[in-house]
């Protein structure tokens, strides 16, 4: 508390005031470094824990959250077509900005699986191509309409994933034969 005591001329007397006077609370931040720039520029970086916000990061690479309080935070990249390291790093601010809170993009490279087949003995009009990401099925069709030849690359295919295809013949009337028998694609 601070008291004041407060002398007015032409007055007999004294004014007295009070005021409580807490300190400023005090922010911080929290900034760092997206490197190579082409994956870090752009890329969104997002802040969880006491307090939740989303930056893009400038074209440099760089990015900066404001006006924090103390407490436990985590920052998080992500960009699509890339990969970063560390995937997400914590922090606790309590005195003093954080700096250098930096992550490593890395393009991720893109990947097709190539399917072929042997031609049916019966006459056809075209291939439909069915993936699972479960073995068995249940499978989903990737063709909107036959496949004449007898390849098809599936070029939507992600790292670290395991596919499972089928195919099926169809004929002049449209009606397809079951399923062929399952082959595996891993990507790596």
């Amino acid at each position: 508390m601070l008291l004041a005591v407060v002398s007015v001329s032409g007055c007999s007397g004294t004014v007295s005031s009070t005021q409580a006077t807490n300190p400023p609370q005090l922010t911080y931040k929290i900034s760092g470094t997206i490197a190579p720039a082409a994956g870090g520029s752009g890329a969104t970086v997002t802040l969880s824990g006491a307090s939740t916000g989303t930056q893009s990061a400038d074209s440099s690479g760089n990015y900066v959250f404001a006006g924090l309080a103390p407490g436990n935070y985590a920052v998080t990249p992500s960009k699509p077509g890339f990969t970063f390291s560390p995937t997400s790093q914590n922090v606790t601010l309590s005195n003093a900005d954080v700096t250098a809170m930096n992550f490593t993009a890395a393009a991720q490279q893109a990947h097709t699986a190539t399917l072929s087949w042997v031609a049916s003995t019966s006459a056809v009009t075209g291939y439909y191509v069915y993936r699972s990401t479960v073995d068995g099925g249940p499978y989903i069709l990737l063709t909107s309409s036959p496949v004449a030849g007898l390849t098809y690359a599936d070029t939507t295919v992600q790292s670290g994933q395991t596919y499972y295809y089928v195919t099926t013949s169809v004929d002049s009337s449209g009606n397809q034969s079951g399923f062929s028998n399952q082959v595996q694609a891993i990507v790596p």
